[in-house]
Order: C-alpha cells, then structure tokens, then sequence
C-alpha cells in the first residue's frame, strides 16, 4: 500500500513580535484611491512615486512638482507638473492654469490646460477651459467647455500668426 512520505520539519524560528511600523523590505499599506489613478506600485520596478493632496486640504498658491500628484482637496492657484502625471481625484477641485505631461480629470478643472502627452476627461470629470494636448479622451458623461489644440507628437505647438492686411496692390484682380 502506497504511504506518504514525511519530510522531516524544518524547525521554526522563534517568534518576533509583529512591528507595525513598515521595514525596508516591507510593503507600506497603499491608500484606497482609484486603481486608474496610479499605473505603479510600490516596490516594482518602474514604479514612480506618487504626491497626494488630501480631501481636506484647500490651497491657494504656486503647486510646483517634480513626481506624479494627485489633487483630491481644493487648489487656487497655477499647478506645474512637468514631465509627469497629475490626477484630479473626485472629490478634487483646481480653479488653476495646469501644466503636466498627462492629465487625468475625475473631479473638477477649471483653467486652461497644457499637458504634453495626453488629457483624460473621466465620466464624473469637468473641464472649463482651453485645453492644448497631442491626445484626449473624453467619457460619455464627462463635461467639457473651451477649445481643444491637438499637436503633433514630437513638434513644437504651433504658433499662429497674425494676418496682416495686405496692400491693395497685392491684390489679385486689382489694378
């Protein structure tokens, strides 16, 4: 008759007591946000690190950032976030001129946007104002009121410029 083999146990090391306090090696608990909201997690490779406004906090001023931001409180004020994301949680609320390389709209904008790479306008989301961007999505749902300038990838945003009135001689026909 076939038997299970035993192994023989491996003996066990005395227990520590469990530290609430993350170690270097451990996982510190992520916020309950929206999984969209952040492409990265801690510990991986590739994984950017990530700024947050709270619900609670409003201000009025300058945000300058050099990592991916997620505003869920209330800003008055020009938000810079070259070369990476900003997210606007839902409960989030920018009166501001917005500067970023992606922009991702759940809550409210209103300001002209500038983002270098894409716009993201979510179902709940609003945006009043301009918006210069090479990509945009916008949810059935979402609300949007200005002007979109779509640029090429790659170029440099197009300036138009102004006509001038051309004298009457130039005039095709004219004599």
């Amino acid at each position: 008759m076939w038997m299970k083999q035993q192994t023989p146990a491996q003996p066990q090391p005395e227990s520590q007591p469990k530290s609430t306090l993350p170690t270097p090696f451990q996982r510190s608990p992520e916020p309950a946000s929206d999984p969209n909201a952040f492409s990265g997690r801690p510990g991986t490779p590739g994984a950017r690190s990530l700024a947050c406004i709270g619900a609670s906090l409003e201000i009025k001023g300058r945000i300058n950032a050099d990592e991916d931001l997620q505003i869920d409180g209330k800003v008055e004020g020009p938000v810079s976030v070259r070369g990476h994301r900003l997210t606007v949680g839902r409960s989030g609320q920018l009166n501001s001129e917005v500067s970023s390389r992606e922009l991702v709209v759940f809550g409210k904008v209103t300001g002209n946007i500038n983002a270098t790479d894409r716009v993201e306008i979510k179902k709940d989301g609003a945006v009043i104002g301009d918006i210069q961007t090479t990509r945009i999505s916008i949810e059935d749902g979402a609300i949007f009121k200005g002007r979109i300038e779509i640029d090429r990838p790659g170029s440099k945003p197009m300036s138009v410029p102004a006509l001038k009135p051309e004298p009457a001689s130039a005039l095709v026909g004219a004599d």
